[in-house]
């Protein structure tokens, strides 16, 4: 293999990665067997062992590492339904590098619409997800410390290179973005961009959803009131899709200007290279970087799927079903939700730092230059709330999630959507700590 990235020809693809995405759901074998005749086929490379990873981070993807000539690597496939009816450049890993930032170039890649493949050379390096979830559960403690050094660190940059690169943009140059594939186009009909469509219409809407002590129907749900631990939010989840359908649309996003950006920065996608004097963070799996990325996204993800989806209720449903108590009632529209679920220590500290050194400088200076629209916690907080809701199916019974992981999973998306009634939270103290007035 040659140290340029190599770029398939694309022609080909379409049906096979899809059908192995599938078959890896049901026959080990016979995925491993067909990664290795697409992968030799695509790059003219002997593929002689292929490995899948089974992976509770990988939603919307396929990893695992192969051998080729003796080398070792690790590839990762993604996909995202209806990407073939989409526009737009993915993997564009070259404009982070430009940008300074931290990233690991794969060796291989396809960037085709709707498939998308990945090779890089093997590390041994831990994913920071991997570190953090040992911190999670107090098998670490000595490193946390560390951890929160490293990810300050790659906060400081990211700052700066949106600082570097922050300029206007169009609502077309918004909308080219693939970021966008992560929240409004998931919520819409990718072919005809009708709403409600995409995941949203999918994974709720006519669906029965199940709690501990309550059993809604959509409309139930939909309309319902949510009190998360002693909260009443102003809310509900059929209007915080609402509010995001609106909101979030690409070319209502130009407003705040456009960043250099990952887009995705969750920490499943992030290497932590303990080095003996300074712990480092770097980038890999950039599908959806972008130079134009609306501003008030930027950071979403990473925010809340670094911080607020842990511990263990997104990924590890059925970890927290064991670990906590969750009971629901409904009653007069309202539906309660109580649970001793919390952040860990580590993952408050992770929010804390990404509220210091990221959101309060990048909104200060949205300020400066006349780019922070008036509504900016509502941009943030529809965001916030999509993350988690299209992500993955929260229904329980639907895919990984029971009735426990559900309720949590639906209280604290909508504690991140919607402001309460009365007092603070969590995230109503996150937004004043960030806020440049």
């Amino acid at each position: 293999m040659t140290d340029q990235p190599q770029l398939m020809n694309t022609a080909k693809a379409d049906s096979r990665t899809a059908a192995i995405r599938a078959m890896a759901r049901e026959d080990d074998g016979e995925a491993r067997r067909l990664i290795a005749a697409l992968i030799a086929d695509l790059f003219k490379i002997p593929i002689t062992d292929v490995i899948i990873n089974r992976d509770q981070y990988s939603l919307n993807s396929l990893n695992g590492f192969l051998t080729s000539a003796g080398a070792d690597y690790f590839f990762k496939f993604h996909q995202e339904e209806g990407e073939e009816a989409m526009a737009g450049e993915y993997y564009r890993a070259d404009i982070l590098a430009e940008a300074g930032l931290p990233i690991d170039l794969p060796v291989y890649k396809s960037v085709m619409a709707g498939e998308q493949i990945l090779i890089y050379r093997r590390r041994t390096d831990p994913r920071f997800s991997d570190v953090l979830r040992r911190l999670d559960i107090g098998l670490d403690d000595a490193a946390e410390d560390r951890a929160i050094a490293a990810e300050t660190a790659l906060n400081g940059e990211i700052f700066r290179v949106f600082e570097r690169s922050l300029h206007p943009i169009t609502a077309a140059e918004s909308e080219a973005e693939p970021v966008h594939r992560l929240f409004h186009q998931r919520m819409i009909d990718p072919s005809t961009g009708l709403a409600p469509g995409g995941r949203y219409r999918q994974f709720y809407i006519g669906q029965r959803f199940r709690f501990p002590g309550a059993d809604l129907s959509w409309d139930e749900f939909s309309s319902a009131r949510i009190c998360f631990n002693g909260t009443t939010y102003r809310r509900s989840v059929g209007a915080l899709f609402e509010d995001a359908l609106h909101r979030l649309d690409p070319r209502h996003l130009a407003d705040a200007g456009g960043v250099i950006a990952h887009g995705d920065a969750h920490n499943a996608n992030v290497w932590y290279l303990d080095d003996a004097l300074q712990p480092r963070l770097m980038y890999f799996d950039p599908a959806f970087a972008g130079e134009n990325v609306p501003a008030l996204l930027a950071e979403v993800k990473a925010t809340f799927h670094n911080c607020l989806a842990h511990p263990f209720w997104l990924y590890e449903p059925a970890e927290a079903e064991r670990r906590y108590q969750t009971r629901a009632n409904y009653r007069d529209g309202i539906l309660s939700i109580e649970t001793d679920w919390d952040l860990s220590a580590v993952r408050k500290r992770l929010l804390h730092a990404k509220a210091a050194e990221v959101w309060r400088p990048l909104l200060a200076l949205l300020r400066t230059r006349g780019l922070l629209p008036g509504d900016w916690r509502q941009v943030i907080r529809n965001a916030l709330f999509l993350c988690p809701t299209l992500v993955m199916n929260l229904r329980a019974g639907a895919a990984t999630h029971n009735p426990s992981s559900s309720a949590i999973a639906f209280g604290v998306a909508v504690m991140v959507g919607s402001e309460p009634d009365r007092g603070s939270d969590l995230m109503t103290a996150f937004f004043d700590s960030i806020d440049p007035a």
